[in-house]
């Protein structure tokens, strides 16, 4: 039997309401072909703006979606599981940090197909990245072809195996706040050097964007790139140098590496 609904997605956070946005407003799907779930009122609410239909029944969702997308928190998808009262569904689209595969499956059912997918915060405005492992389908163009259009609509999709998610969740998928975190101290650092708090903002926002730019489109390796910045006896090089001294390459590190250890833990 046909289903009603080409997607359905359980749970509509933030994340959930991006790739809602991204596949209604770019016309991918038709609103009415896509379902929502959530046990807020207000979140559904949201949903409805984009003519999206909602349901507090994720049984529902799930026996009338084709694809069945997962954007409920970690915690929480015990007891979603057990809200669906034995429905099944066949292809599963799953944006849940650390949990894996197996784990929905073992849950869900085992003959059903599952695409991980690790999103972050930018592909809330169309310029996010995520690493994802469609594997489990394979054997179907269609199938990888629909779930690509999905995330294409929010950014840039790379193809990674399940083995790599956690390192995607703490280079990419967390990666935005670090980025955030250094653009905010170079505003500080600005202000206290005299700018005014929009000068400096718009300086650092400029050049966290315009060396990312460089570094897309050179040819050269990253180290080479700061190289060209520094020259001898100059500005720049006294400001690596006290980067350097402070190990700021091993501060990151061990930043990712907390954030991994974290995503290891939720799949467990």
């Amino acid at each position: 039997m046909k289903k009603l609904f080409k997607l359905g997605v359980i749970g509509c956070g933030f994340m959930a309401q991006s790739i809602l946005k991204g596949v209604v407003n770019s016309d991918f799907l038709r609103a009415k072909k896509v379902v929502a779930s959530d046990v807020s009122e207000a979140a559904l609410d949201k949903a409805a703006e984009l003519g999206v239909v909602g349901t507090t029944n994720n049984k529902y969702l799930v026996e009338n979606s084709e694809y069945v997308l997962l954007a409920v928190k970690p915690q929480s998808f015990e007891s979603v599981c057990a809200e669906l009262g034995g429905a099944m569904p066949e292809k599963v689209i799953s944006i849940m940090a650390g949990v894996k595969r197996d784990r929905i499956k073992a849950k869900l059912g085992r003959n059903i197909k599952v695409a991980r997918v690790m999103p972050n915060l930018p592909c809330s405005i169309g310029s996010g990245v995520m690493g994802v492992d469609m594997s489990d389908f394979n054997d179907s163009q269609y199938d990888l072809e629909f779930i690509s259009g999905v995330l294409n609509c929010l950014g840039t999709v790379l193809s990674v195996d399940e083995s790599k998610m956690d390192a995607v969740t703490g280079i990419s998928g967390s990666g935005p706040a670090y980025v955030f975190m250094f653009i905010d101290a170079l505003i500080d650092a600005g202000v206290k050097q005299g700018l005014t708090k929009n000068e400096a903002t718009i300086l650092a926002v400029q050049t966290v964007m315009g060396a990312a730019e460089m570094v897309e489109h050179s040819d050269a390796p990253v180290p080479e790139l700061v190289k060209r910045v520094c020259s001898k006896g100059g500005t720049t090089i006294e400001a690596v140098k006290v980067l350097e001294e402070r190990n700021f390459r091993e501060i990151v590190g061990e930043a990712v590496d907390a954030c991994v250890k974290r995503s290891v833990e939720l799949s467990k």
